[in-house]
């Protein structure tokens, strides 16, 4: 009976024992998933790239227009005081989530064309850069840029054949 009494004792206590470690089971911690979805950043067209009225000369001139809209050449005299033309940086405004900061990608060359003549469109620049920031949400982007006019260029209204595209990325 004292043999039947130590093993019931030391079966009841490995029983114990061993749902104590039970008891110690893995651990487990517990977060929440959230996300924001913000507005798509966007870009839109207020005013076309113009380099006005300029005067085929003898020789070749550059031709060009700040972000600020001022323009200047190479060959002044190529630039008629009084017949100057409508002189526009593009403008673009770029919308937003507030106070994100964005990249700008700009054209290396674009070519614009009158009846087959051709000229070379390059040195895009614009404010701001390299980078804006859309405070409010919002913020006015301007390009500017350099047309070489060869010289005697043939008169006519020149176009670009393909678009002025002016990329935009959140940061």
């Amino acid at each position: 009976m004292k043999k039947f009494a130590i093993l019931f004792a030391g079966l009841f206590l490995m029983t114990f024992a061993f749902q104590s470690v039970n008891a110690q089971g893995p651990a487990t911690g517990v977060a929440e998933t959230s996300a924001t979805i913000i507005a798509p950043i966007a870009i839109t067209k207020q005013k076309d790239l113009n380099f006005g009225n300029i005067a085929a000369l003898t020789t070749a001139q550059q031709v060009t227009v700040t972000p600020a809209g001022d323009r200047n050449s190479t060959e002044p005299q190529g630039l008629p005081n009084a017949t100057p033309g409508t002189i526009t940086a593009a403008s673009f405004t770029v919308t937003g989530l507030e106070n994100a900061t964005y990249s700008i990608e700009l054209p290396t060359t674009l070519e614009v064309t009158s009846d087959g003549n051709t000229m070379l469109v390059n040195n895009f620049t614009s404010t701001p850069t390299p980078t804006g920031t859309l405070t409010g949400g919002t913020q006015t982007l301007n390009v500017g840029a350099t047309i070489n006019v060869d010289a005697n260029q043939a008169a006519g209204e020149y176009t670009n054949t393909s678009d002025l595209t002016v990329t935009v990325a959140y940061n």
